[in-house]
């Protein structure tokens, strides 16, 4: 009957309803997690929970829909994950990123023993640890590939037995399994990380202040952080009578001459072949490491000249921002683009995803970057013209790349790969597929022409839309029997993934500082990255009042999500050998 129409929209069956209540479990659930207690809040995870209330009392959505929103979301979330992390995945094993990633490595292994340690003590069944496990370590990727794998391997076997059925509710009752582990762990999973940075600071007795001091004297807490400032060359100084490639030959630390103050008040801007003379003033970038050795240098550090004082000088130079925009400049470094040498301009700085870099003649240029150019404003003009600066060409959306990435995912998640000894092929599933493709085009896409820039803010929403997808189908079909698991042992779960969560961060924790002498607020970064927790860094950060937690989670990051997500895997395929 027409009067039933609201009655069926929300307690009957079929699309309108099902994306009726995930919907209404996404707004939910996205609402409460912008409430805090004590500075802490599962943020997104709530809309986990939520769906489990609305599951328990009887709002569910059609099975078959769950699935594939609950498939479709895992691949936007793991595919934007990948697109963000890619540039960095291969850079983060340089100098002191190796050591830092062997520490996460041993920190993602430690979990990994502990869970199944637990199951051969308790007799847990090993899936419903590992369920268990990815909510201690806060890791959705790694649930989503674990159930993936679930689901591949049960029906793959159960087609070839000619009982498809059968399999089928196998793997959704096994998917389940997971589903109730991950959502009972995930709570004090999160209280058990910020717990672990807070117990390591009381055992080390940490004074923030003494480590921020020591991070701040270090060269590689420095290289991004570039000083813009005015020399005076005096005379005997190395920059005397050098030109200026030879003096950047001899001085033995980079630099940017923006630009030059001659002894007749004429201001001009340098080339690699301009001479330097006792007397004139030079403006320019140089990074705080390099401060010391730069002063005796050039002669004299001039403090009360700033960037005003010399746009005085030179009224007939620009400084402007300029936003790569151009695909076929996307990748390479500024000594081929020549930028100096055809256009007379000189580029400053380079803005990259907040960071400032101090740009060298072998420094890349990736589309999204914003170059400072300081030149007169015909030559600038012509060098924004070469880059692109188009803002709104960055800002359209480029929809074909994404879907063309998670086409290439999904082929290769699908991919049999066979192992000697293994029953069935494996597979990387549409979590481990979407994301080792989204690492590898967002780093080398550009060198193929594969352009993969997205803005932080489109890849942010992507990434919440996928996430949030994600969590409100596991939810809605884990609900049913979540209280009827709790009563019936399932507390028990809650013990065991605080175990997994607390015991490698500690005991790698301890480690890292007494054999590698880890300052703690990298440690702090350490712990957040390897446990792929924001809410983790966020308390760092506040506790700390410096980016150095956040260089620590970046570090390790990359290479924490893709080992989280390949050990669940692994652990899955042990569990139904």
């Amino acid at each position: 009957m027409e009067g039933n129409w609201l009655y069926n929209l929300f307690l009957g069956a079929g699309v309108a309803h099902s994306l009726l209540v995930i919907a209404i479990v996404i707004a939910i659930g996205v609402a409460l997690g912008h409430f805090k207690i004590k500075g802490l809040t599962l943020g997104t995870t709530w809309v986990l929970f939520v769906g489990i209330v609305f599951s328990h009392f009887g709002l569910r959505a059609d099975a078959a829909i769950l699935s594939f929103v609950k498939d479709f979301g895992l691949i936007l979330f793991v595919y934007a994950i990948g697109l963000s992390v890619g540039p960095n995945f291969f850079s983060s094993f340089k100098k002191g990123g190796l050591a830092l990633n062997g520490w996460a490595v041993l920190i993602v292994l430690g979990a990994c023993v502990c869970a199944y340690l637990i199951h051969k003590i308790t007799g847990t069944p090993l899936l419903t640890m590992v369920g268990v496990m990815q909510g201690a370590v806060t890791n959705t990727p790694g649930l989503g590939a674990a159930q993936q794998t679930v689901t591949d391997m049960l029906e793959t076997t159960g087609s070839a037995a000619g009982a498809s059925a059968a399999a089928s509710s196998s793997a959704s009752a096994l998917v389940e399994d997971l589903s109730l582990g991950y959502a009972v762990a995930y709570p004090l999973g999160v209280v058990g990380i910020i717990l672990s940075i807070l117990i390591l600071r009381v055992l080390l007795r940490v004074n923030i202040h003494t480590e921020t001091k020591r991070l701040d004297s270090k060269d590689a807490s420095k290289i991004a952080q570039p000083q813009i400032l005015t020399f005076e060359i005096t005379a005997g100084s190395l920059a005397d009578g050098a030109t200026v490639l030879d003096f950047h030959h001899k001085c033995g630390f980079n630099f940017v001459l923006s630009r030059i103050r001659r002894n007749d008040m004429s201001v001009e801007i340098p080339s690699s072949g301009t001479l330097l003379e006792a007397g004139e003033r030079v403006r320019v970038v140089i990074s705080k490491k390099d401060l010391q050795q730069a002063v005796p240098a050039f002669g004299r550090l001039i403090e009360d000249m700033g960037e005003h004082d010399w746009s005085v000088l030179d009224k007939h130079l620009v400084s402007k921002r300029i936003s790569v925009t151009k695909r076929n400049v996307d990748g390479k470094d500024l000594e081929s683009l020549a930028i100096r040498r055809d256009y007379g301009v000189s580029i400053t700085r380079i803005l990259r995803t907040g960071i400032e870099i101090v740009p060298m003649p072998n420094t890349d240029v990736f589309v999204g970057d914003v170059l400072i150019a300081v030149g007169s404003q015909e030559d600038v003009d012509k060098v924004a013209n070469l880059l692109g600066n188009s803002e709104k060409r960055l800002y359209s959306p480029r929809i074909a790349p994404i879907f063309c990435g998670i086409a290439l995912g999904v082929l290769l998640g699908s991919l049999p790969i066979h192992f000697p000894g293994m029953p069935q092929a494996v597979k990387l599933g549409l979590a481990g597929g979407p994301l080792i493709v989204a690492i590898l085009l967002s780093y080398f896409g550009h060198r193929v022409g594969f352009e993969t820039y997205t803005t932080q803010s489109a890849n942010l929403m992507l990434r919440e839309m996928g996430l949030c997808l994600f969590l409100a189908a596991v939810g809605l079909g884990a609900g049913e029997n979540f209280v009827q698991t709790l009563t019936a042992g399932g507390y028990k779960y809650v013990f065991y993934g605080f175990l997994i969560t607390i015991l490698p961060l500690l005991i790698v924790g301890l480690l890292a500082r007494l054999i590698s002498k880890t300052n703690y607020l990298t440690l702090m970064g350490l712990i957040s990255g390897s446990t792929t927790d924001p809410p983790a860094l966020a308390f760092s950060s506040e506790t700390s009042g410096n980016s150095y937690p956040a260089i620590g989670y970046a570090t390790v990051y990359p290479l924490s999500m893709f080992l989280r997500v390949v050990a669940a895997q692994i652990l899955t395929l042990i569990a139904l050998s």
